[in-house]
Parts: C-alpha cells; sequence; structure tokens
C-alpha cells in the first residue's frame, strides 16, 4: 500500500466523516473505495472516446469499401 497526503475542503471532509461514520467505515477504506469507483467511472470516458475515434476512423474506410464495391457491381 501506499502512504498518500490528501487535503479536502472542508464540506467534502465533513460530509465523508459523516458517511463513514453511519457506515461504521474507516475513513480510509472509504477513500479507496471513492477513488476506485472514479478510475472505473474515468476509465469509461476514456474508452468511450477511444471507441468515437475509431469509429470514426472505420467508418471512412467502411464507406471507401463500399465505393469500390459499387464501382465492381456498376462494371458488371
Amino acid at each position: 500500500m501506499k502512504t498518500l497526503s490528501l487535503k479536502l475542503d472542508d464540506k467534502i471532509f465533513d460530509e465523508a466523516e459523516e458517511i463513514t461514520t453511519v457506515l461504521n467505515l474507516a475513513r480510509n477504506r472509504y477513500i479507496n473505495e471513492a477513488v476506485n469507483i472514479y478510475n472505473l467511472f474515468n476509465r469509461r470516458k476514456l474508452l468511450k472516446k477511444q471507441l468515437i475515434k475509431e469509429s470514426k476512423i472505420s467508418s471512412k474506410e467502411s464507406l471507401a469499401l463500399l465505393h469500390e464495391l459499387e464501382m465492381l457491381i456498376d462494371e458488371n
């Protein structure tokens, strides 16, 4: 495990303290779970961005292939 020094806004800290007390959850565990969820969220965002980029590339290639196929059909 890595040790981390962290500064939180007072409001965020107070809310986290309230929630960890109600859930009877260690602050460290709560923050670990929160960062993990945020990592998953951002991985999905990055994946979406990559898929959109690759889809645009694929779309151009598909249109070029379709055009070539149409030309072949027209020749016959």
